[in-house]
């Protein structure tokens, strides 16, 4: 049971993210616990800890709480969800177990209806949305590498004052936001310009920028989601759009993306969530999407 609340913090997940979060709120003593049904990843980290590796190749190990069953977080104040989209529904099931009645459960995933999921689950009360642009990638389970800085913007949420303050003090660049439907759909232009054409051509995210034919491409999709965010009057978080999203491939040139990573694991990939829902949002606006209905079908049909 976790019962230091001002000072601890619940990450559902054991992947890249999850551990890349872990390690830097318990690297600033933050009481950290880690639940997934991973059985591996929860066991290495049961053991070993999680093991943060810079771009220079420098080490650092921390210790965490890692467990894959909910009873043993009962009562916790603040959850970050890391899961992928696909997991959603079962880590809604793990936080109805375990978070408190007056607590929050903060999710930074990738694509669209995550926080929907969780709060038929949890009631609005206990969810908050937000986003974020870090990279990171797992070269082990319970080994994670950064793979480019960014931001956390949070949406402005009655309990999110505590995960906000403990991820400061973890030294994280973090901002406040009234507009969350633009955030999401914001991070979902650049997610579905950015994973499937990296997963497809099995490239790290510097690629491209290096090869014209594929940045033209990434430009492309960018234009195709934005098109449809326009059309349902949701109003993006930046104004010149393919510059932006070559930005933050600039600053994650290292990392492979999310997607790239369940495929070379042949797992299965958030597709659905990301260039799947800009598809299905474009059909309902009246917006053809012909590159990122490409981009869907031909990333389902790879790992089929």
């Amino acid at each position: 049971m976790i019962n230091d609340y001002k000072d601890s913090l619940l990450v559902i997940g054991s992947g890249a993210m999850a551990c890349l979060f872990a390690a830097r709120l318990a690297a600033s003593g933050i009481q950290v616990t880690l639940l997934d049904s991973w059985a591996e990843g929860i066991e290495i980290l049961k053991r070993q800890g999680v093991t943060l590796e810079t771009s220079d190749g420098r080490k650092a190990t921390y210790p965490v709480t890692a467990t894959c069953d909910p009873q043993q977080c009962r009562g916790a104040m603040a959850a970050l969800v890391l899961v992928k989209s696909w997991q959603t529904e079962g880590a809604a099931r793990q936080l109805a177990a375990c978070l408190s009645n007056d607590g929050v459960a903060l999710t930074l995933q990738n694509g669209l209806g995550n926080r929907e999921i969780l709060a038929q689950v949890l009631g609005d009360d206990c969810v908050a949305q937000g986003v974020t642009t870090l990279g990171a990638y797992l070269s082990a389970p319970g080994v994670v590498r950064m793979a480019g800085e960014g931001t956390i913007t949070l949406g402005d949420h009655l309990r999110i004052g505590l995960i906000s303050s403990l991820l400061q003090k973890a030294g994280f660049e973090v901002e406040i936001s009234s507009n969350t439907e633009s955030l999401l759909w914001g991070k979902l232009v650049i997610n579905a310009a950015v994973n499937p054409l990296t997963a497809l051509l099995e490239i790290p995210n510097s690629a491209l920028l290096e090869r014209p034919h594929v940045r033209s491409l990434m430009a492309q999709a960018v234009q195709e989601a934005a098109a449809v965010a326009e059309a349902q009057g949701i109003r993006l978080p930046f104004s010149n759009l393919v510059e932006t999203v070559e930005n933050i491939v600039l600053k994650t040139a290292q990392n492979h993306s999310s997607m790239f990573q369940d495929i070379q694991r042949g797992a299965p990939t958030e597709i659905d969530a990301i260039c799947g829902a800009v598809v299905q949002a474009g059909e309902k606006v009246g917006v053809e999407t012909p590159l990122i209905r490409f981009l869907w079908q031909i990333i389902k049909a790879k790992v089929e």
